[in-house]
């Protein structure tokens, strides 16, 4: 269940009592009269079950509650209350399949927003895809998969393609191609250092490389990979059994193809820099695509089951 922690002007209060009250799946409703100070007005409190929980918060946004109040909302780990439990059981449908677009946004926007610390872990990413390619170290590529960060732009950019949100999708593309140039760009200069102490060579980076060749060597499965692996990680960020964004650390390489463009530019190797390249934007591509087919699938059937119920 979700706890919703509302700000309500005095003249507002009564109808946000009633939309409570009228919403399946609400209970532990608590009303405190004037103890809200900044901004002034009442506090109202109450719990909801989460499938519930999108129709009632965008209900108090066409009050316009979110101008003259606030709404905030938090997941409750544990719950124990009869009222909690008759709640979820007369809301129609499962928790874990509801998608609270509010919080969806929110967490999107956190996530694909260009900060110091996005491009620093972009960055490191690929740097230590950059070790692993020129290593040959499958573990390393594994490793940088797991410390980019850059599913959070992509699952922005979905988001704000289902909702209409042009703002949400500037910024999350944004985010996507100053942090993929800037990481580039280090990592050139990373691959020249490295070189110049004895522990890059070109040899390594030429020769057959088994374990990762596939970086550089685009076919229909790097496609097929991408898009199996944007639908899991758009489940993984929508559903309430998961919680925040994941990398989706299967078979997907968008760090890695990037750390490999990057090492090959450093040593004038263009074929393997526009496989590379290549690499990346289908994996960008497919993830793109596939988030955005599935929040729109879920909305779709999500909707249609609201309405049977």
């Amino acid at each position: 269940m979700l706890h919703l922690r509302l700000i309500t002007p005095p003249g507002t209060t009564d109808e946000v009592v009633r939309l409570i009250g009228d919403t399946a799946g609400a209970t532990h409703l608590v009303v405190l009269p004037g103890a809200a100070r900044a901004p002034s007005g009442d506090v109202v409190l109450c719990d909801v079950a989460r499938e519930a929980a999108d129709e009632l918060i965008g209900s108090l946004r066409q009050l316009g509650l979110d101008d003259t109040g606030s709404i905030a909302a938090e997941t409750l780990d544990l719950s124990l209350s009869r009222h909690a439990d008759r709640a979820e059981e007369e809301t129609p449908g499962e928790g874990a399949d509801a998608v609270v677009w509010e919080q969806l946004e929110e967490a999107t926007h956190e996530e694909s927003t260009l900060s110091v610390t996005y491009v620093a872990f972009l960055t490191i990413a690929t740097m230590i895809a950059a070790c692993g390619v020129v290593l040959d170290n499958a573990i390393l590529i594994v490793g940088a998969m797991a410390v980019g960060p850059e599913f959070g732009p992509l699952a922005g950019f979905s988001t704000a393609l289902v909702q209409r949100r042009p703002r949400l999708a500037l910024r999350s593309l944004t985010a996507l191609l100053v942090g993929f140039a800037a990481a580039l760009l280090v990592t050139v200069g990373f691959t020249c250092f490295m070189d110049a102490v004895g522990l890059f060579s070109r040899v390594q980076l030429a020769a057959e490389r088994p374990s990762t060749n596939f970086i550089y060597r685009p076919d229909a499965f790097s496609f097929v990979v991408a898009v199996l692996a944007g639908i899991a990680g758009t489940l993984s960020l929508t559903s309430a059994k998961s919680g925040a964004l994941v990398g989706v650390a299967i078979s997907v390489t968008t760090v890695p193809a990037a750390a490999n463009a990057a090492v090959a530019f450093g040593y004038t190797e263009y074929r393997q820099a526009s496989g590379s390249t290549l690499q990346l934007l289908l994996n960008l591509l497919g993830i793109v695509l596939a988030g955005t087919l599935t929040l729109l699938a879920q909305k779709y059937f999500w909707r249609r089951h609201r309405q049977r119920a």
